[in-house]
């Protein structure tokens, strides 16, 4: 059951992730595909007395920029997205470590 969860935490993680990687053209495909990807998951594996909505609020606000990234790596690779997204992701990763060193 923790499983479950833990997979559509990363899910909706990497869902919200997408919305950060603006350099990316065609992200608004990207999203779509992911919460595609999401409501499948859930209706193939519904979780009892578990308030997804509730839950996703939390991942939003709670998750950093860095994590909701790295997941969106994980989620990407799920849904067969192009490598041309993924190499984005990766340099905006990168980016992002260096401010946290500096």
């Amino acid at each position: 059951m923790n499983d479950l969860k833990d997979q559509f935490k990363y899910l909706v993680a990497g869902y919200y992730g997408m919305f950060l990687v603006d350099e990316y053209p065609l992200k608004e495909f990207v999203i779509r595909d992911i919460k595609e990807y999401i409501e499948n998951f859930i209706q193939v594996n519904p979780i009892d007395n578990y308030d997804y909505k509730k839950e996703a609020l939390i991942i939003k606000d709670e998750t950093t920029d860095r994590v909701k990234l790295q997941d969106l790596l994980l989620v990407l690779h799920k849904i067969g997205a192009d490598l041309e997204v993924e190499l984005v992701v990766k340099e905006k990763l990168r980016k992002l470590g260096r401010k946290d060193y500096l």
